[in-house]
């Protein structure tokens, strides 16, 4: 993480950073954020993450009348202008402030806004999936939405690490594939390019809308044979861009087609157009 952080209309080092003990966001993580890539200094996909940010913030009843999309996407600039970086990561955190209705108590605040940057994660080549045991409950409140509650997500990807796996596939309660434990999942079969609908429980990312605006890609609910019977696979976004999958437990493929190789172009053909 970089050494400056934005908390509300404060620009704070890392180490200087609080936020309340006594809020529904610590006690029961009430909040949403979304994680941007920094392209040139600038924010990939802008729109896209607003607007997610804003429905789920709608959906968990947090309060965002304070906020509005061009003064955060001007914290966002700022923040990134003091730590000085060109390209790398930001995570825009809103964090409900409010009185829960099982612990009451009075606050003056209702939602906190936390800007943090960092550089890319290293990027890796030919992943090595598993099948996680840990379902997606695809009727969950919480389903499609980018939440603070986020340690599902976290415990599966630390147990596909636990068994030297890079990452591993997450189904729901149907057997139904779902995505990724950190990113979305896309597959080919022949020429088609498939992804789980959202009525499987995946989150709709920001990288998965940008790939079905631009290309034919069919959402579809398959099981694991489904997917292993897949030419290639491949994961996506806003972390990693897109990144090509080399086995999923045993299951090698090939990633011999121009398919990847249209994807990923179109993706770095739009980071260069934005900036």
């Amino acid at each position: 993480m970089h050494e400056f952080v934005r908390l509300n209309h404060q620009i704070l080092p890392v180490t200087k950073t609080f936020l309340s003990a006594i809020s529904s966001a610590t006690f029961y993580g009430k909040g949403v954020f979304t994680t941007i890539a920094i392209y040139d200094s600038k924010p990939f996909l802008w729109e896209k993450h607003w607007q997610r940010l804003t429905e789920n913030a709608q959906k968990l009843g947090v309060d965002l009348l304070g906020f509005n999309k061009n003064s955060v996407k001007n914290s966002l600039l700022e923040i990134i202008e003091i730590n000085n970086f060109t390209n790398g990561r930001a995570r825009i955190t809103f964090f409900d402030e409010s009185p829960g209705k099982i612990w009451s108590f009075e606050t003056a605040g209702k939602t906190s806004l936390l800007i943090t940057t960092a550089d890319f994660q290293t990027r890796q080549e030919n992943l090595q999936l598993t099948f996680s045991p840990f379902p997606v409950n695809s009727k969950s409140p919480l389903v499609n939405v980018k939440s603070c509650n986020y340690l599902e997500n976290i415990l599966a990807f630390e147990e596909a690490k636990k068994r030297r796996f890079d990452e591993a596939v997450r189904l729901n309660e149907r057997e139904e594939i779902v995505s990724a434990c950190l990113a979305n999942l896309f597959w080919v079969k022949g020429n088609e390019i498939f992804t789980p609908g959202l009525e499987t429980g995946c989150l709709g990312g920001t990288t998965r809308a940008f790939f079905l605006e631009n290309f034919s890609i069919k959402e579809k609910r398959v099981n694991k044979v489904d997917l292993i019977e897949s030419d290639e696979v491949f994961l996506a976004s806003s972390g990693i861009g897109i990144a090509a999958v080399k086995s999923i437990e045993g299951k090698i493929f090939t990633n011999s087609s121009t398919i990847f190789t249209a994807l990923q172009t179109s993706l770095s053909s739009h980071r260069s157009a934005a900036t």
